[in-house]
């Protein structure tokens, strides 16, 4: 989906699965043998796929970050488990054709300003082509830029269709 394409609609009051980005479920979990396997298979026997995941661990506990291909279902899965989260939004974006993909990626933002905070690709490929979910400081501004300089975003609607 590209996002706008001369509408001038403000993404501050769109949500759901036609908005322009793709939400993250930051789930904190005891640093323990077995805790990730616990919480992925909670998804079993749902339609809910895990698209991507990152993981950062210290001693005492770890982060796991999830993109669904069910947001809403997997929310209440991971409510439903009592596990403390955090949902924020990340720029899906797929990886245009060269040589650099994600330095052309890195250098557009750059231009405009905008800083990656988190970035990690989809285990899953929406349309087949490889792609990165990017938390940036400046949403609204990375979404437009990407935009301007025609990449091609991935939305939640993209995420469920994955096979």
């Amino acid at each position: 989906m590209s996002v706008g394409e001369g509408t001038g609609t403000g993404f501050s009051t769109m949500r759901g699965r036609n908005y322009p980005t793709i939400r993250q479920f930051t789930v904190f979990m005891e640093n323990r043998v077995g805790q990730l396997m616990e919480v992925i298979r909670r998804f079993e026997g749902s339609r809910v796929r895990i698209v991507a995941l990152s993981i950062t661990d210290s001693a005492e506990c770890s982060f796991v970050r999830f993109l669904l291909s069910h947001p809403e279902q997997g929310r209440e899965i991971l409510e439903r488990a009592g596990l403390a989260m955090i949902e924020s939004d990340l720029i899906g974006v797929e990886l245009p054709e060269g040589n650099q993909p994600l330095l052309q990626v890195c250098t557009a933002l750059l231009q405009a300003e905008v800083n990656i905070i988190q970035a990690y690709p989809l285990i899953l490929r929406p349309r087949g082509r490889p792609a990165v979910a990017l938390m940036v400081d400046n949403i609204e501004m990375g979404l437009e830029t990407l935009d301007r300089k025609s990449f091609t975003m991935i939305s939640e609607a993209d995420l469920a269709e994955v096979e």
